[in-house]
């Protein structure tokens, strides 16, 4: 005969509490005394107790789920649909965000559903799901600037997190970078090696890190006596980063610094030059952006700028959680220092 499953009584029982706090705790109320709720989760431990999620949901209205939502602009076919989707999936951004949001979900007994909104008829769906209750809000990661899912989804009042500053006010919180700060570290450290005709391969200028990025190195540029830069819009890809360095080399051969405005265009500017037998770092000197993987795995490894895109989906993720309990209900913002990390290419 099977062992019956404990519930809130025998918990309580073991706690030496009533079932309504018992209750309390397991739901997520807040005015229960923190050294109660630690005794009553000590007694969840020991009794084993597993919470009956559907009864859960109908007392607290949530789901403990939400929606990670890789979202674009315009209305793309379905060919570019997957491509989108493959794109978004390779790259060690994407792997970035999902380890920083299960991360800071998971301790909280909440899970993150994946969806893509490229359409407008997916962002439709998205804004629907969430209408409907099947998710308690969403954390958003746009690509582009025109996108148009935040302000769907702060004109209908559902509890969602950026990831960026949006490019157009919404009443939604969000969790960014400096980057303005980040290109000025990358121009910076290549002032400091001595490097005096530098390009820099920009990302794409749709989107506002990269205008932000490229404004700081500018900038900083500017302000040591570099009026001009040459420029080459990338678009965030190994073979962009090729073809940009590529053209600049055609136009400037005499390079010696170069700034992209992430790890994958870095890394194809490298390959770019080892096989037009320039040295990086004694001929030129490449800085990245970003920190990812690819940093490590480059011949040779990068210096790039840190963005810290674990923490600062963790913090998504944690401010949306207060949305969804209602500790929060005014849009707040989070804005992460980057830092250079020196490695062997500059």
């Amino acid at each position: 005969m099977s062992r019956q499953a404990p519930t809130l009584e025998d918990v309580a029982r073991e706690a030496g509490v009533s079932r309504a706090t018992v209750s309390r705790v397991v739901n997520g109320v807040r005015n229960v005394d923190p050294a109660i709720q630690e005794t009553v989760r000590e007694a969840i431990s020991r009794t084993g107790y597993a919470p009956n999620q559907a009864a859960r949901s109908l007392v607290t209205r949530r789901t403990e789920t939400v929606a990670l939502v890789m979202s674009g602009a315009g209305d793309v076919s379905e060919e570019e649909q997957n491509a989108f989707a493959a794109r978004v999936l390779g790259d060690p951004f994407f792997g970035r965000v999902v380890s920083g949001v299960v991360g800071q979900l998971r301790p909280r007994s909440m899970h993150p559903v994946l969806m893509f909104a490229e359409t407008d008829e997916a962002r439709r769906e998205v804004v629907t799901y969430l209408r409907q209750g099947s998710a308690d809000g969403a954390l958003v990661v746009s690509t582009h600037a025109d996108d148009p899912l935040p302000a769907l989804l702060a004109d209908a009042g559902l509890p969602a997190v950026l990831f960026a500053r949006p490019s157009r006010p919404v009443a939604l919180s969000y969790v960014d970078l400096a980057h303005r700060d980040g290109g000025r570290l990358a121009a910076e450290h290549l002032l400091g090696r001595g490097c005096r005709r530098i390009v820099t391969v920009s990302g794409p200028l749709g989107v506002p890190a990269s205008q932000e990025r490229l404004a700081g190195f500018r900038d900083t540029m500017a302000r040591h006596g570099h009026a001009y830069v040459p420029l080459v819009q990338g678009g965030f890809t190994v073979d962009s980063g090729m073809a940009a360095m590529t053209r600049l080399l055609a136009e400037h051969p005499d390079v010696d610094g170069v700034f992209a405005a992430n790890d994958l265009m870095a890394q194809g500017i490298c390959q770019v030059l080892r096989e037009r037998g320039h040295r990086v770092p004694h001929d030129v000197a490449v800085v990245g952006f970003d920190d990812s993987s690819v940093a490590v795995t480059c011949r040779p490894p990068l210096t790039t700028v840190r963005q810290p895109v674990e923490d600062m989906a963790a913090a998504m993720a944690r401010l949306l959680a207060e949305h969804i309990r209602g500790v929060r209900t005014e849009p707040a913002s989070v804005i992460f220092d980057p830092e250079l990390v020196v490695r062997e290419s500059a």
